[in-house]
């Protein structure tokens, strides 16, 4: 194996290994915003984790630490990418007043089918036939988690569903930007825009906190969104978008987790079943990723 097939190699695992960090900040994002629901209302909450981002990592990475962290090259990209996933959040948050956390997730999961059909045509990225497979065993595992059609999901699943397109075309976005600007720059504008975006509503649903706790979590949800999306900002500058897309599924682990503990939501036989289907499927990907590292490495044709 030459030095350079080694180097890109770890970086694509290095990828895959912050794109599972990413995702399991989000499922707290998913958790404590369903908590904060409780008291406040969604655009609140998505105001809140829009702005507590911006201003946490602002602490760490400003124009004063990074000079030239305001600068793109690609503006108008910076500012679609943040609408799509501004719309995104929202939507899933509003989808979170009626479904549990595994409802709305399960449905989330379709992210990367979305992902590996735009990849090929837009970024020139294209799945092989194995990676299919293994992306398919995933989603069969998320429907059983849903149970489409047997009374598993009311008619929010369809917020829910326009959140995934939305993540889809984030994800695809989000590679395209890490050819030209740095993670910084992409994330500053990501949460900046979200920010600005919900000032002028804020002041017509703000419901002022009277308990520490909903302040400090209040605080915890704009870390988690500004710490994931970092992650999952330097997890696309190391590897393609499809390669990263199907380890979403992990994130079923997290979130089946904390709404257990969190919101008594037991999980149903079905979402065991499910979720150790979806687990498979990450875990052979992982393999099928070193695999083709090492055919790759090695000059030999493969087919993915």
């Amino acid at each position: 194996m030459t030095d350079q097939a080694a180097i890109a190699r770890r970086q694509r695992l290095t990828g895959i290994a912050l794109m599972c960090a990413a995702v399991a900040g989000f499922s707290c994002i998913d958790a404590t915003g369903k908590y904060l629901l409780h008291s406040m209302h969604p655009l609140q909450v998505v105001w809140v984790r829009y702005t507590g981002a911006f201003l946490l990592a602002l602490l760490f990475m400003n124009p004063v630490t990074k000079p030239g962290m305001l600068v793109t090259r690609r503006p108008w990209l910076q500012i679609g990418r943040a609408a799509l996933l501004f719309g995104s959040t929202a939507l899933n948050f509003f989808a979170l007043q009626y479904l549990q956390l595994d409802e709305v997730l399960s449905i989330l999961f379709s992210t990367p089918f979305l992902v590996a059909v735009l990849c090929g045509p837009i970024l020139g990225e294209w799945v092989g036939w194995r990676r299919w497979i293994a992306i398919g065993a995933g989603f069969i595992g998320v429907l059983l988690v849903a149970r489409p059609g047997l009374g598993g999901l009311p008619p929010a699943a369809l917020l829910s569903f326009g959140g995934a397109i939305c993540y889809a075309l984030y994800s695809i976005s989000t590679r395209v930007l890490a050819r030209s600007d740095s993670s910084e720059t992409t994330l500053f504008y990501s949460n900046l825009i979200g920010a600005v975006a919900m000032l002028p509503v804020v002041p017509f649903v703000w419901s002022a906190p009277h308990d520490w706790f909903i302040i400090l979590l209040m605080v915890a949800i704009g870390a988690f969104g500004s710490t994931g999306h970092y992650l999952l900002i330097r997890a696309h500058r190391l590897a393609p978008a499809s390669t990263l897309a199907p380890f979403i599924y992990t994130q079923l682990v997290w979130t089946t987790t904390w709404g257990f503990l969190i919101f008594g939501d037991v999980p149903h036989p079905w979402t065991i079943a499910g979720g150790l289907i979806v687990v498979g499927s990450g875990l052979y990907l992982l393999y099928r990723e070193r695999k083709v590292g090492r055919v790759a490495a090695d000059g030999r044709p493969t087919a993915d």
